[in-house]
């Protein structure tokens, strides 16, 4: 049983083991680690693995995760090393182990920065702000700590397959630690295959195997903004596509492969 950190949804135990709380408790099962800050901490590994190096110009611009088993609601620990070094392109690899089993594979390309302004466009409207808009009580479809913990705005009523959302949260991604924009963003976006379902999660699994970032822009402030599409395919595959945003605009886009069953009696 973990002990609930008030405010985060890790505690550090050493350098390279995590504890989750409570708040990071699943939609699927709630003695299982949401994805969505499990991804979060990743980057946040990868940020301290990078360390002194984090300022060289080098920006994360994909990052793709293979979830390999269960994560047990348990400590876990994150390893991280660099694949392919370089000063224009570097790859960077992160496992999770939880009880000495890898449940994530993590690959991240880190490309150089440079002033691209002059020829920049084609990422489409930004989304209307969040201000305003009223929150929707996602846990009244989902259970778990996590989903509890969240803000989630709507831009139009949530239609299966098919929403547009801003999501926040105000827990700090590890207790007592800062971590980068981009963790504490990416933190969020595996949300997106729970606002947009297309069957209630009481009759069907739908959980995804992956989760798939690429980026265009580095996002930033507190919101991540999910336009989301999620499609069922005719023999048990799915596919979760999200248009990721910021309060300026799109910044990439994330895929999810699913896994669709239906529970068992139905």
């Amino acid at each position: 049983m973990t002990t609930d950190i008030p405010g985060s949804y890790f505690e550090r135990t050493d350098d390279h083991r995590f504890k989750p709380t409570d708040r990071a408790g699943g939609a699927w099962a709630s003695d299982e680690i949401h994805f969505s800050p499990l991804g979060g901490l990743v980057v946040h590994a990868i940020d301290r693995h990078r360390g002194d190096r984090a300022d060289d110009g080098l920006l994360l611009s994909r990052i793709s995760y293979d979830i390999l088993g269960r994560p047990a609601l348990d400590e876990c620990e994150v390893r991280v090393e660099t694949v392919r070094p370089g000063r224009t392109i570097e790859l960077v690899e992160a496992v999770v182990e939880i009880g000495g089993r890898a449940v994530v594979r993590a690959r991240a390309w880190l490309l150089a920065s440079q002033d691209t302004g002059a020829v920049a466009g084609g990422a489409g409207p930004a989304l209307t702000a969040p201000d305003g808009l009223a929150s929707w009580p996602m846990g009244s479809q989902w259970p778990g700590g996590y989903i509890a913990s969240l803000d989630v705005r709507p831009l139009a009523p949530p239609r299966p397959g098919r929403t547009t959302a801003w999501v926040s949260t105000p827990l700090a991604l590890v207790a007592g630690e800062p971590s980068s924009a981009l963790a504490s963003y990416l933190a969020l976006v595996d949300t997106a295959n729970g606002i947009a379902v297309r069957q209630p999660p009481s009759a069907w699994m739908f959980p995804n195997v992956d989760l798939t970032v690429h980026l265009h822009r580095q996002p930033s402030g507190r919101w991540t903004g999910l336009d989301t599409t999620v499609v069922f395919g005719p023999t048990g595959q799915g596919l979760t596509s999200t248009v990721l945003h910021d309060l300026d605009g799109p910044v990439g886009h994330a895929q999810q492969m699913l896994t669709v069953r239906p529970l068992r009696g139905q």
